[in-house]
């Protein structure tokens, strides 16, 4: 699910993003890109919001990742350091796709183990 946030999340605004991907949260695995493009000043209540979705998601084994953060407000996660708990891309597309993607963990550990295609070959 891809989620535009508001340009401005007063408290009336976050209750409401909240009952709209309510559903969605609590559904196994969520996977939800939030598109930052209209947030251009990242302050305490859309912190609240980007930290709530992370948690929820984690609760179900999911992930949010973020998309196309305007410098004012990544520099804002980046200070704060909550920029180290998301996955950041330029664009909503590329958010996306890389939830269809093998993370690289999982990779570098199959190539450790020797489970992976390209280990089997190289033993042969």
């Amino acid at each position: 699910m891809v989620k535009q946030l508001p340009e401005k999340l007063s408290l009336r605004q976050r209750w409401i993003f909240f009952r709209e991907i309510e559903n969605y949260m609590n559904a196994e695995r969520p996977r939800l890109v939030l598109d930052c493009t209209n947030i251009h000043q990242m302050d305490r209540i859309a912190i609240h919001v980007l930290l709530r979705c992370l948690e929820e998601a984690m609760k179900r084994n999911g992930d949010v990742k973020l998309a196309a953060i305007p410098r004012e407000a990544l520099a804002t996660l980046e200070r704060i350091g909550a920029i180290r708990l998301f996955e950041v891309f330029h664009t909503t597309q590329e958010a996306v796709n890389s939830f269809h993607q093998a993370p690289m963990y999982a990779i570098s550990q199959e190539l450790l183990s020797g489970s992976s295609p390209l280990a089997s070959e190289q033993a042969a």
